[in-house]
Protein backbone atom coordinates (compact mmCIF):
# COMPACT_ATOMS: atom_id res chain seq x y z
CA UNK A 1 0.00 0.00 0.00
CA UNK A 2 2.79 2.42 0.89
CA UNK A 3 4.48 1.93 -2.49
CA UNK A 4 1.20 2.74 -4.28
CA UNK A 5 0.92 5.95 -2.24
CA UNK A 6 4.49 6.83 -3.15
CA UNK A 7 3.83 6.01 -6.82
CA UNK A 8 0.72 8.19 -6.82
CA UNK A 9 2.67 11.06 -5.28
CA UNK A 10 5.38 10.63 -7.92
CA UNK A 11 2.78 10.73 -10.70
CA UNK A 12 1.26 13.90 -9.24
CA UNK A 13 4.74 15.47 -9.10
CA UNK A 14 5.36 14.46 -12.71
CA UNK A 15 2.09 16.12 -13.76
CA UNK A 16 3.16 19.34 -12.03
CA UNK A 17 6.62 19.14 -13.58
CA UNK A 18 5.22 18.62 -17.06
CA UNK A 19 2.95 21.61 -16.50
CA UNK A 20 6.07 23.68 -15.79
CA UNK A 21 7.73 22.38 -18.94
CA UNK A 22 4.68 23.37 -20.97
CA UNK A 23 4.78 26.85 -19.43
CA UNK A 24 8.44 27.26 -20.42
CA UNK A 25 7.70 26.03 -23.94
CA UNK A 26 4.82 28.51 -24.23
CA UNK A 27 7.10 31.35 -23.09
CA UNK A 28 9.63 30.36 -25.75
CA UNK A 29 6.93 30.37 -28.43
CA UNK A 30 5.69 33.75 -27.19
CA UNK A 31 9.25 35.02 -27.55
CA UNK A 32 9.38 33.92 -31.17
CA UNK A 33 11.44 30.78 -30.65
CA UNK A 34 10.73 27.57 -32.50
CA UNK A 35 10.27 24.47 -30.39
CA UNK A 36 9.97 20.77 -31.05
CA UNK A 37 7.16 18.94 -29.28
CA UNK A 38 8.85 15.51 -29.52
CA UNK A 39 10.17 15.73 -25.96
CA UNK A 40 6.77 16.74 -24.61
CA UNK A 41 5.12 13.90 -26.50
CA UNK A 42 7.62 11.42 -25.03
CA UNK A 43 7.12 12.77 -21.50
CA UNK A 44 3.33 12.60 -21.92
CA UNK A 45 3.57 8.97 -23.05
CA UNK A 46 5.66 8.07 -19.99
CA UNK A 47 3.22 9.90 -17.73
CA UNK A 48 0.23 8.10 -19.26
CA UNK A 49 1.95 4.74 -18.75
CA UNK A 50 2.55 5.63 -15.10
CA UNK A 51 -1.10 6.60 -14.63
CA UNK A 52 -2.20 3.27 -16.11
CA UNK A 53 -0.44 1.45 -13.26
CA UNK A 54 -2.48 3.27 -10.59
CA UNK A 55 -5.65 1.81 -9.16
CA UNK A 56 -8.79 3.08 -10.87
CA UNK A 57 -10.00 5.47 -8.13
CA UNK A 58 -6.62 7.23 -7.94
CA UNK A 59 -6.31 7.42 -11.72
CA UNK A 60 -9.77 9.00 -11.90
CA UNK A 61 -8.73 11.64 -9.37
CA UNK A 62 -5.88 12.62 -11.68
CA UNK A 63 -8.10 12.97 -14.74
CA UNK A 64 -8.77 16.73 -14.39
CA UNK A 65 -5.04 17.47 -14.12
CA UNK A 66 -4.29 15.26 -17.11
CA UNK A 67 -7.05 16.87 -19.16
CA UNK A 68 -5.58 20.28 -18.31
CA UNK A 69 -2.18 19.14 -19.59
CA UNK A 70 -3.77 17.88 -22.79
CA UNK A 71 -5.60 21.18 -23.27
CA UNK A 72 -2.37 23.14 -22.73
CA UNK A 73 -0.29 20.95 -25.08
CA UNK A 74 -2.94 21.17 -27.79
CA UNK A 75 -3.08 24.95 -27.37
CA UNK A 76 0.68 25.15 -27.64
CA UNK A 77 0.73 22.97 -30.74
CA UNK A 78 -1.92 25.15 -32.38
CA UNK A 79 0.28 28.22 -31.88
CA UNK A 80 3.31 26.72 -33.62
CA UNK A 81 4.21 27.61 -37.16
CA UNK A 82 4.12 24.66 -39.54
CA UNK A 83 7.57 23.16 -40.19
CA UNK A 84 9.44 24.39 -43.26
Amino acid sequence: MQSMVQHSAAVRAAIESLGGTIAVAAALVDGGRRIDLAGLERDCAVLCAAVMTLDMPEARRLRPALEDLLFRVNGLAARLDPPD
